[in-house]
């Protein structure tokens, strides 16, 4: 691709557009969740990698969201994507590209893993989209009011469009892009991610 496209929402290709789409309350399990996660991949990755961060809705206490907990593992920089894809198969991840997103790469998991349902992703240290992931996490974290806000807009989008994961992401963009500026991100960013959550 010659143009880079930053999508916020990090789950969207991962799911079949006949799912339904179910968002429920915040669930105080969701963080240990993600450490069980966390602690099981850090050990292979360790060495090279500066974090593994919990991201998406399930991150922010009080947010309802879909129960699919999203998760980030921060390299310093592209040239170590091809050290973390053979050290993740040593423990049953399969890499499956950047499906369309630049400085994001996707894993799925062993499928006799019987962990709760969850995304798995390897990304650059300051790419865009992870990026826009921790400012837009950051910003929910900080201002309750403003996530119950978001909530709210994503259980309105999941009973108005439970089958249609387009338009359920359409109808989020204009609170996300709102929130991403108050931050100060920038108007080519902004743009971008305006642009890939419409429909066409």
């Amino acid at each position: 691709m010659g143009e880079t496209v930053v999508v916020y929402l990090p789950s969207i290709h991962l799911e079949s557009s006949m799912r339904k789409i179910v968002v429920v309350d915040y669930d105080p399990e969701w963080p240990n969740i993600f450490k069980r996660l966390r602690d099981r991949i850090w050990p292979v990755l360790q060495d090279f990698a500066i974090s593994i961060e919990h991201v998406g809705s399930t991150s922010v206490p009080g947010l309802a969201a879909k129960p699919i907990i999203d998760i980030s593992a921060i390299v310093p920089s592209n040239h170590e994507i091809p050290l973390a894809i053979k050290r993740l198969s040593t423990i049953g991840y399969a890499h499956l590209g950047n499906l369309g997103i630049e400085g994001r790469e996707a894993f799925k998991h062993d499928p006799s893993d019987d962990s709760p349902a969850y995304h798995f992703y390897v990304c650059p240290q300051g790419s865009l989209g992870l990026t826009n992931h921790l400012v837009f996490r950051n910003y929910l974290r900080s201002h309750p009011e403003v996530a119950q806000e978001y909530g709210n807009l994503k259980k309105q989008l999941s009973d108005k469009f439970p089958h249609d994961i387009d338009r359920y992401i359409e109808g989020k963009t204009d609170f996300i892009v709102r929130a991403l500026k108050e931050q100060g991100i920038s108007l080519d960013n902004l743009t971008s991610i305006d642009r890939s959550n419409r429909l066409p």
